[in-house]
């Protein structure tokens, strides 16, 4: 049984690679200041490194504080509320609409709770759901504060230029915000499937990296032409400074409140920062129509999982 619910947990870390590692190297790919596979293996290596270095407080979060998930059943409910929720990102992605697998995940985790009769932190779950919706507010606000210091600081040099040579920074900071969050549902997943996770820690353990990471670096490289078509172009056209001022903000927000153990979307963070950048270029920059659309799909997300997982869950256990 564990080996089977080890191989599921694996299938979720790619999946996770298809929508999150594509959403996260998308955004910088106009910049050309490091080739798509250097940039796939600094994201990898940053998912491995991120909660060696900075812990796993969320991937906590995700195992206990929301739901206590124990034992073998306590696996399996899980894995069904995981395998509910890349079911809803799908048919909403099917759709042209790259929503949030964190924000399904935690739906879906408080979902099957229910469903199991087990006991659900609510308040930890809207403490989350506050920080998930502030998270492409927040996002957007910085990302257009420093677009207007970056444009208003004296130089020589046009702006794309200045702002090329930080992308590298700028782009690693990103890629470890998300392996000391967002990205840690995966460890979460794994930890339980193995047994490893315990009532108040996540631990880290080498081959559950190792493995975690393997499968989220070719769910990127799949993932990758889909969502940069639909991210990076769908929002607003960007050019190399809004990217990087994008990927700065976005990093500031994630790493942030995931110093606080609460689970949230790289990819909501992105998408504000680059509202925010390109709103200083003009309302007309940006495009709306997308940007509704985007924000539709995340209202629907968590409780079209939370239902779905509640219900699945709850027939699973009558027919035990």
């Amino acid at each position: 049984m564990t080996t089977w619910l080890v191989v599921v947990a694996t299938a979720f870390a790619f999946v996770n690679g298809v929508n999150d590692g594509g959403a996260l190297l998308s955004v910088g790919l106009d910049v050309r200041t490091m080739r798509p596979l250097t940039s796939l293996l600094v994201l990898t290596a940053a998912v491995v490194a991120a909660p060696v270095v900075l812990g796993t407080a969320v991937a906590t979060t995700l195992s206990s504080r929301l739901v206590t998930f124990e034992g073998a059943d306590g696996a399996v409910t899980l894995l069904i509320a995981v395998l509910v929720a890349v079911a809803v990102t799908w048919a909403l992605a099917s759709r042209g609409l790259p929503t949030s697998l964190t924000l399904a995940v935690v739906g879906a985790i408080a979902g099957a709770g229910v469903g199991a009769a087990l006991p659900v932190a609510w308040r930890t779950v809207v403490i989350v759901l506050v920080l998930a919706a502030a998270a492409p507010l927040a996002g957007l606000g910085l990302a257009w504060g420093l677009t207007r210091v970056a444009g208003a600081w004296p130089s020589s040099r046009p702006l794309d230029q200045r702002t090329r040579r930080w992308h590298v920074g700028a782009f690693g900071l990103q890629c470890f915000a998300y392996g000391a969050n967002d990205g840690q549902k995966m460890l979460a997943v794994l930890a339980v499937s193995a047994g490893t996770a315990t009532a108040n820690r996540v631990p880290v353990v080498g081959w559950q990296l190792g493995l975690a990471g393997v499968a989220f670096l070719v769910g990127a490289a799949v993932g990758l032409p889909r969502v940069a078509r639909t991210l990076s172009g769908g929002v607003v056209a960007v050019p190399p400074h809004e990217a990087v001022i994008s990927e700065l903000s976005s990093a500031t927000v994630v790493l942030a409140t995931g110093a606080m153990g609460s689970p949230v979307s790289m990819t909501q963070a992105i998408s504000g920062g680059l509202v925010g950048a390109g709103v200083t270029r003009g309302y007309a920059r940006v495009r709306w129509g997308q940007v509704l659309r985007l924000g539709a799909a995340w209202v629907v997300t968590l409780p079209a999982a939370f239902l779905v997982s509640a219900a699945v869950v709850g027939v699973v256990i009558r027919l035990r």
